[in-house]
């Protein structure tokens, strides 16, 4: 598959870029998973973004951000691949990616997320520990997840 990746600060994200980034998060999140939620919670503006992209088509988006802001550890989050590509393996691969920035940015700190309880297996695979009991998280099954540095 020919993605190419981007990893951008919030500043140089262009506008076109932003609105493809809101459009799939909208897409999956609210329309798809029928989920009203802030989606805009002024992460955005300290996160790193990072993209897979085939053309100007975005395909996979995943914001990796700093200790300290979701967690006392780094984490990932708004995890998402657009409809038409899952099931072929872009999801592990952005999350192994999202592993890989955090690790060289923090390389102290352990990666934590917020996973939809039925992705639970899916980011086991990628080697993330549950932790603690499911939470309602916006009327979603979550579980707190937790990457070994």
């Amino acid at each position: 598959m020919n993605l190419q990746w981007q990893t951008l600060s919030f500043t140089r994200l262009t506008l076109d870029t932003m609105y493809a980034v809101l459009r799939l998060r909208q897409q999956v999140f609210v329309v798809e998973q029928e989920c009203a939620y802030l989606d805009l919670d002024n992460l955005d503006q300290l996160a790193t973004h990072m993209l897979g992209m085939r053309g100007t088509e975005l395909l996979a988006y995943q914001r990796c951000l700093p200790p300290g802001l979701n967690y006392p550890e780094s984490s990932l989050g708004r995890i998402t691949v657009c409809l038409a590509m899952r099931g072929q393996q872009l999801g592990r691969e952005l999350v192994l990616r999202g592993i890989q920035y955090n690790l060289q940015q923090w390389p102290e700190s352990d990666i934590c997320i917020s996973a939809q309880a039925h992705l639970q297996d899916f980011y086991a695979d990628c080697r993330f520990i549950a932790e603690g009991d499911e939470y309602l998280e916006d009327n979603i099954a979550h579980r707190k997840m937790r990457y070994n540095a």
